[in-house]
């Protein structure tokens, strides 16, 4: 296909650059309809050149919808996303966040972006506007990373952890202010036989109870989408929910099957947005000179 398609079709690619795995996602943009998923992928970065890591699925993401990258008419990054050297635009995560939420929710009002190293609370309106927005402090005890960390002490896989959480039948109350002090909390409920489901757990309502109240903080009411790559976190997410149907507020967390890939939903979607922007300043200019 041609950049702009004899149907006005536009086909985009959006790319999320977090510090734990690269997403992307493609789209066809038709006006007047609502974009459509060509393909979506996920890789871990695992340690490798993030730069390599996204140049290698944005090659594999062409041959598999089979485009050339001068088919695109438009490479938007978000995240980490300004190191990607053939990007068209990059654009700010909390407005991709916002803008993926709400195309994968269109009911949400809010977003709770939780990654390796932070937890972002995203307030938006039914266009994706942002409102407000509120960050975790830089310790890590609110992030992937500090799960990361848990989970290897404990000698259980990341992947485990959610289901895990999820078989706790006594939770163990764990710091949620310091990661320093919660590893240390961790390391006394080993020696004391603590099971490794109660111990998660307890990290998971720990972390919870954070994120709920940076939430209120936001003053979002109504439906949140849980995004990022805790999204996938299935002891987290009940956690919140188990802690917003305790809490006053009125809200209520969700999640969506392709939930971690918010950003790179947001970042393709607002890459669309500019460049039909771009694509009929192009016909007005040429209209123009013709006359």
């Amino acid at each position: 296909m041609s950049v702009l398609a004899g149907d006005g079709t536009l086909r985009v690619a959006g790319i999320d650059v977090g510090t734990a795995a690269v997403k992307l996602v493609l789209l066809d943009d038709r006006p007047g309809e609502r974009p459509q998923v060509v393909l979506t992928r996920l890789e871990r970065i695992r340690r490798r050149d993030p730069q390599k890591v996204v140049e290698e699925i944005f090659a594999e993401a062409l041959v598999a919808a089979g485009s050339a990258s001068d088919e695109l008419a438009y490479v938007a990054t978000t995240g980490e996303g300004e190191m990607v050297r053939f990007r068209t635009g990059h654009f700010y995560g909390m407005t991709t966040h916002a803008r993926g939420g709400l195309f994968l929710d269109p009911e949400v009002r809010g977003v709770l972006d939780v990654g390796a190293l932070h937890c972002r609370g995203v307030a938006m309106d039914e266009r994706s506007r942002v409102l407000g927005y509120r960050m975790t402090s830089q310790c890590a005890s609110g992030s992937g990373q500090f799960l990361e960390n848990i989970s290897r002490y404990l000698g259980v896989s990341l992947d485990d952890i959610g289901p895990l959480s999820l078989q706790s039948d006594q939770p163990e109350a764990c710091s949620s202010i310091c990661a320093v002090l919660a590893e240390t909390d961790v390391i006394n409920m080993v020696s004391r036989g603590i099971s490794a489901s109660n111990i998660i757990r307890g990290i998971h309502q720990s972390m919870a109870g954070r994120y709920l109240r940076l939430l209120s903080n936001l003053g979002i009411r109504g439906a949140v989408l849980v995004t990022g790559g805790l999204a996938a976190d299935v002891g987290l997410v009940a956690a919140l929910q188990e802690a917003a149907t305790g809490a006053k507020g009125g809200l209520e967390l969700r999640t969506h099957p392709e939930s971690v890939l918010a950003g790179a939903y947001g970042a393709a979607l607002w890459g669309a947005f500019r460049a039909r922007k771009l694509a009929n300043l192009g016909l007005e200019l040429a209209s123009g000179e013709a006359a």
